[in-house]
């Protein structure tokens, strides 16, 4: 805008003065009044203005579309995402200004967020719905059951009443510790820990089990001390080993710990089937599973890996998944250097 106004200045003091000191003297040779104004002056000066005035016009004109094309463009997508159109994107339009190409840039990322999160809000409520319906239903058959006298009580009936009930409260505690961290309002009791002690507590306390389905669990643990949150921690390192126990059973499995200079880690390591190829990157996707009918017939819910990645990420690292060289599955839990103390 200061160039375009200096640019219209220019144009009529320039314009004026050509006028009186190159055109003038040729125009009224022997013009004996020539310090008073005539119609000639008006006439050249009002064309002057004139055209300095049209060039202005004309050039903030151009400079008004390169601002408004933009803004109708977001305008447009803007109105479609209020009535619940999610793919609405803006128009790319050619301008002079950066700033209106990064804003166009920036809503459409914005809208193609949105459009993820309704569709795994969707996803999430339907995979919920599922995923809670069939332990309901069978708790609700074996309390009917109990109630109508088709069921005689005994301690076994209860016990696998009490399992579904335990299974029901942890899809109800992954969902909340999940539900929080999307929040950005996952709460964590930092302090000095061990990732060593830590993994050996949990690798000590779910090793039975493993043991139970062929699992072989081998150690390589060394000292690892971090200021992060030991109850989440050992929650994820838990949900690693659930996951190899339900889908690399009669496996090695190896539980690593390390520290250097930029990071901390836990690493689970089996040589069971592994994933598909191609599906690392959704492994901690909600409700994923890579083999459906064979996750649903042993209870794992889909929800553990996305856990285990909103725990880490939670202290500001990360978790990340790839195979055992070239065979298996390997779960990583890393930690920034700013955790190491």
């Amino acid at each position: 805008m200061s160039s375009l106004t200096l640019a219209a200045f220019a144009m009529m003091y320039f314009g004026t003065f050509v006028y009186y000191y190159v055109f003038y003297d040729w125009f009224y040779p022997e013009d004996p009044n020539g310090d008073k104004w005539n119609l000639g002056d008006f006439v050249v000066l009002g064309l002057i203005a004139a055209a300095g005035l049209s060039v202005a016009v004309l050039a903030g004109w151009r400079l008004a579309q390169s601002i408004i094309r933009p803004l109708k463009s977001i305008a447009g997508a803007v109105h479609l995402i209020a009535g619940g159109d999610f793919s609405a994107r803006a128009e790319t339009v050619e301008t002079i200004f950066g700033e209106a190409t990064s804003l166009i840039a920036d809503f459409n990322t914005m809208a193609a967020r949105l459009e993820n999160a309704e569709a795994e809000l969707k996803y999430s409520n339907s995979a919920i719905a599922h995923e809670l319906r069939t332990p309901l239903t069978i708790l609700r058959g074996r309390l009917q059951g109990l109630s109508d006298g088709v069921f005689e009580p005994n301690p076994e009936i209860y016990g696998r009443l009490i399992l579904h009930v335990d299974g029901l409260a942890r899809i109800v505690e992954d969902l909340r510790t999940l539900g929080l961290s999307g929040a950005g309002k996952l709460e964590l009791k930092l302090e000095k820990i061990d990732l060593a002690e830590e993994a050996e507590a949990v690798t000590s306390s779910i090793e039975q089990d493993l043991l139970g389905v062929g699992i072989t669990v081998e150690r390589d643990l060394r000292r690892a001390p971090i200021i992060a949150d030991g109850e989440r921690i050992r929650q994820a390192l838990v949900a690693v080993l659930d996951n190899a126990r339900r889908y690399a059973p009669g496996s090695v499995v190896v539980v690593k710990t390390r520290i250097t200079t930029e990071r901390a880690f836990i690493r689970c390591s089996d040589n069971g089937p592994g994933l598909p190829h191609g599906t690392e990157s959704r492994a901690f996707d909600r409700f994923w599973r890579s083999d459906d009918s064979r996750a649903r017939a042993s209870g794992g819910s889909g929800l553990g890996l996305a856990v285990v990645r909103a725990i880490a990420r939670a202290h500001g690292g990360d978790a990340t998944i790839g195979d055992n060289n070239g065979v298996g599955t390997s779960v990583e839990i890393w930690f920034p250097a700013s955790a190491l103390f």
